[in-house]
């Protein structure tokens, strides 16, 4: 039971190890090419959808368009494409809409006339070639929520400060748990060398008492021959001296 419960902890630390990181890479990824013209990744932009205008066929607010650099003389009507408004209502704004034809601009330049699918009404203002940022590829739906909502302080803390915390925690209930093992190891094994020392002074005592008594057994059988050896002279003397009387009489 302890063994399982300790590999699910290992499992729930390491997946929020991995959730934490795959976050903090996902936000800076996001951070530097999400909304950003400028940069791509191999061609490849990503846009976050912010209104309705294309969700009757293709795409709605909330969503990441990911859309590819290409030449704009080799796109045709009917394709999707990211560009930069120039209508005064949403001048500087990126925005991905659906080219009806094409056209040339006020000074001639080819261009294209780009609609919003949703409401089916043309853009005031033709898109130029200098303006386009990519053709629409595909969508990663609600996506673009996500983004948005980790760019704010409780998405922060959400997705990423607590798991960090969680993991932080777990590691340090790990490393509390490890050193009271050590310690108590080594308390074990010195309670251990105690003990053998112990054991060991005991039988030593036990070998001194052993020879002690040996010892005493050998003196006393030392005595018992020497008090023999002088009662068998005293009776030796004896005999002498009955045998020289009787021999006067």
């Amino acid at each position: 039971m302890k063994k399982t419960i300790d590999i699910i902890r290992s499992v729930i630390t390491w997946l929020l190890l991995i959730f934490s990181v795959g976050i903090m890479l996902f936000t800076f990824i996001s951070v530097a090419t999400l909304n950003q013209n400028s940069r791509s990744i191999f061609g490849y932009k990503a846009f976050i959808v912010l209104s309705d205008s294309m969700k009757a066929t293709d795409f709605e607010a909330g969503d990441v368009v990911v859309v590819k650099e290409v030449n704009p003389a080799t796109l045709k009507e009917g394709d999707i494409i990211t560009f930069i408004s120039r209508n005064s209502a949403s001048y500087g704004e990126t925005v991905t809409h659906k080219i009806r034809r094409l056209t040339t601009t006020a000074e001639g330049e080819p261009g294209f006339v780009t609609y919003g699918t949703t409401t089916d009404t043309d853009d005031l203002t033709v898109v130029d070639y200098y303006n386009v940022e990519g053709k629409y590829q595909f969508r990663l739906p609600k996506v673009g929520n996500f983004f948005s909502f980790l760019k704010t302080v409780p998405g922060y803390i959400c997705c990423i400060l607590i798991p960090f915390l969680l993991f932080i925690a777990m590691q340090a209930v790990n490393t509390v748990k490890a050193f009271r093992n050590y310690k108590k190891e080594q308390a074990d094994a010195i309670q251990a060398e105690k003990d053998e020392l112990a054991a060991e002074k005991k039988r030593t005592e036990a070998m001194q008492a052993e020879i002690e008594a040996l010892k005493a057994q050998i003196n006393s059988s030392a005595a018992t021959g020497k008090e023999s050896k002088e009662e068998t002279e005293e009776d030796s003397e004896t005999d002498r001296e009955e045998d020289i009387k009787e021999d006067s009489e």
